[in-house]
């Protein structure tokens, strides 16, 4: 094994060993606070505003089609 490599592994058991047993991860919680944003973006409803640009497209889409044909 190359010294970098047993420095590597010297330091990922330190810092393993630093973790206290029951203590959350850091990576937890910011796992859990990007699970809850996305939880609550995905509840909110799709404004009207948005689906009406989305069917103006979908025409304007169908339009070009018809027309190029």
């Amino acid at each position: 094994m190359s010294e970098d490599n047993r420095k590597k592994d010297e330091m990922t058991t330190v810092q393993s060993n630093e973790i206290k047993a029951g203590a959350m991860q850091p990576n937890a919680s910011i796992s859990r606070k990007l699970r809850e944003f996305y939880d609550a973006v995905q509840e909110e409803g799709i404004p009207d505003r948005f689906l009406d640009l989305l069917e103006r497209l979908d025409e304007a889409e169908k339009n070009a089609s018809v027309g190029a044909k």
